[in-house]
């Protein structure tokens, strides 16, 4: 049985930035915070012990496509790639492609859901506007449909998380009603659609945005489009800070424009070259790493080549957020989106899930690293 007092200079508990406390590890699980923890002997450490980041949008990673290789074996290789960066939950995402591919997505979720890394399913995807398509592939763009009603069914049945991004204007606000009624998460993405269909999707059961102001109708004096009424809303939207996707100004006005606070939450976007090669295949193309930005054969951007690590420390060295904010929305505000609040506290998480962050976050480590050192210590007095 291990027991060991650990203080490191700031703890995230799933809430708030706290200073002079320490965490209590009992049996490799954090048992207790207290400010004025137990007398006897504490490990002092440097850096701001927080819970595993949480990404509810991941393409790939470790050189694998969820669609192309929609696979249990696709999604661990995708989860472990990401996991070495800190993002110790993470929600594979199946984009725009034939009905074949979601379906064996969808099985492989089914399979993998036992695995505490894997929050559940996105679907982003085909049911989506040609005209903000972004990457997704016009060839298998296509209104919501009784087969993908089928596989959300089949998946919630199976009591799996699912998010599904859709155009208002390629699905009935029956549809919506139906997705949210099942307990799926219908989230708007790629879409043109106005204020007013935007709104209706909303109020039949959308509760969430894919990547703010990416994709989306745009905000103008006269017509708000979809990027002005998710800003308005109570929805939860995700955001991509790479300083590619979205100017860091712009991100940084959304912040402050949203009615209430933790609406937002920070998403990678990621594609396989995060822990893997500078290149991979989508579609039949070569998609590129180009200076930061993955540059698909159209020149267009291809997913993002970010982690929820250096999302973080963007956010807070480039666009003036807090660090206690870009720690909510990088674990607390996703956990809370899929419903999954366990993941975004320190009592009784298993210390393998946890990481040691620098004072800026700048820098990722797993706890464990630091941990082992203090049994270690500890064993030999």
């Amino acid at each position: 049985m291990t027991d060991i007092w650990i203080e490191p200079d700031t703890v995230f508990d799933g809430q708030a930035l706290r200073s002079g406390c320490a965490v209590r590890v009992v049996d490799n699980r954090v048992a207790e915070i207290a400010d004025d923890h137990a007398s006897g002997a504490v490990h002092r450490i440097a850096g701001c012990l927080a819970p595993g980041f949480v990404d509810l949008q991941v393409n790939g990673g470790g050189g694998v496509m969820l669609n192309t290789s929609p696979t249990k074996a696709g999604i661990e290789t995708i989860a472990a790639a990401h996991r070495q960066f800190g993002t110790f939950a993470v929600m594979p995402t199946v984009i725009t492609d034939q009905p074949d591919v979601l379906d064996a997505a969808a099985h492989a979720a089914i399979a993998a859901k036992d695995d505490y890394s894997i929050v559940g399913l996105h679907i982003e995807g085909p049911h989506i506007s040609a005209k903000r398509r972004g990457t997704h592939n016009p060839a298998y763009i296509r209104d919501l449909d009784a087969r993908t009603m089928d596989v959300v069914t089949y998946l919630r049945a199976q009591d799996v998380t699912v998010m599904i991004t859709l155009a208002p204007e390629a699905a009935t606000t029956e549809q919506i009603a139906t997705l949210s009624g099942m307990g799926a998460i219908v989230s708007i993405g790629h879409t043109d659609a106005p204020a007013a269909l935007a709104e209706a999707a909303i109020a039949a059961g959308a509760r969430c945005a894919t990547h703010l102001f990416n994709a989306m109708s745009p905000m103008e004096g006269r017509a708000p489009g979809t990027v002005g009424t998710i800003i308005n809303s109570q929805l939860h939207a995700g955001i991509i800070c790479d300083g590619h996707h979205v100017d860091d100004r712009m991100i940084a006005l959304a912040l402050r424009a949203r009615p209430a606070p933790d609406l937002m939450f920070l998403v990678s976007d990621a594609m396989a070259t995060v822990g893997g090669p500078d290149h991979f295949d989508l579609y039949g193309q070569d998609v590129r790493l180009d200076n930061g930005r993955l540059i698909n054969q159209e020149g267009n951007l291809a997913g993002a080549h970010i982690t929820q690590a250096h999302g973080i420390a963007r956010l807070v060295a480039h666009v003036g957020a807090t660090p206690e904010a870009a720690l909510r929305m990088a674990i607390t505000t996703p956990a809370k989106v899929v419903g999954q609040d366990h993941r975004a506290v320190l009592i009784g998480q298993n210390v393998q899930n946890l990481n040691l962050l620098s004072d800026q976050l700048a820098q990722t480590r797993p706890f464990t690293d630091v941990f082992a050192q203090a049994v270690a210590h500890d064993a030999a007095e």
